[in-house]
C-alpha cells in the first residue's frame, strides 16, 4: 500500500507540473522527440541486459534530484545512486529483452512522461528464461535541447531484486 500512493504522489506531482506548461504551443515534433528518446531508453535497456551500460549513461540526466524506483525495489534519488544500481542490473548480464507496449505519452514544454507496458524476457539466476510484463513511467525533462530521462518506475520483479 506504501508503494501505491507513493506512485500516485509522484504521479499527481508530475501531472501537476505539466498542466503549468503551455501544452497548446508545443511545436509537433516534441512528441516525435519523446518517442525517440523512450526508444533510445529501451535499446539501452536492452544493451544494460548485456552488460553494456555505456548508451544507458547517454539517455539519462547526471543531475542531483532524478529518481528512479526500478524492479530491483527501492528508491534511488540522484545520478550516483541510480547509475550504481544499473551498473548492478548490468553486472546480472539478464539477457533477453522488452520492448514498450501501448504507449501513452504526455509532453509539456520542460517536461514529458511515458506510461507503457514493458513485455519481454530475462533470465533468472538459474538461465532460465522469464516472462517479462510490466508496467513502467518514464520522466523526461529538456536539458540542454535534449530530452533526458529524469524517472523511471516499473512494478518489481522478484529474479532481479537484490
Amino acid at each position: 500500500m506504501k508503494t501505491f500512493i507513493l506512485t500516485l504522489k509522484w504521479r499527481s506531482l508530475f501531472a501537476a507540473a505539466l498542466l503549468t506548461t503551455s501544452l497548446s504551443v508545443l511545436a509537433e515534433g516534441d512528441e516525435q522527440a519523446i518517442r525517440d528518446a523512450a526508444a533510445d531508453f529501451y535499446q539501452a535497456l536492452n544493451s544494460m541486459f548485456k552488460g553494456d551500460l555505456e548508451s544507458m549513461e547517454a539517455v539519462w540526466s547526471h543531475a542531483a534530484d532524478i529518481t528512479y524506483m526500478g524492479p530491483t525495489g527501492g528508491l534511488h534519488l540522484g545520478w550516483s545512486a541510480v547509475l550504481k544500481d544499473w551498473q548492478l542490473q548490468a553486472a546480472m548480464k539478464l539477457g533477453g529483452s522488452v520492448e514498450p507496449l501501448d504507449m501513452q505519452i504526455f509532453v509539456g514544454e520542460q517536461l514529458a512522461i511515458t506510461q507503457n507496458y514493458e513485455k519481454g524476457t530475462n533470465q533468472n539466476s538459474e538461465g532460465i528464461d522469464v516472462v517479462i510484463m510490466i508496467r513502467a513511467t518514464n520522466i523526461f525533462r529538456k536539458e540542454g535541447g535534449a530530452w533526458k530521462m529524469i524517472g523511471h518506475h516499473t512494478d518489481l520483479l522478484p529474479h532481479v531484486q537484490q
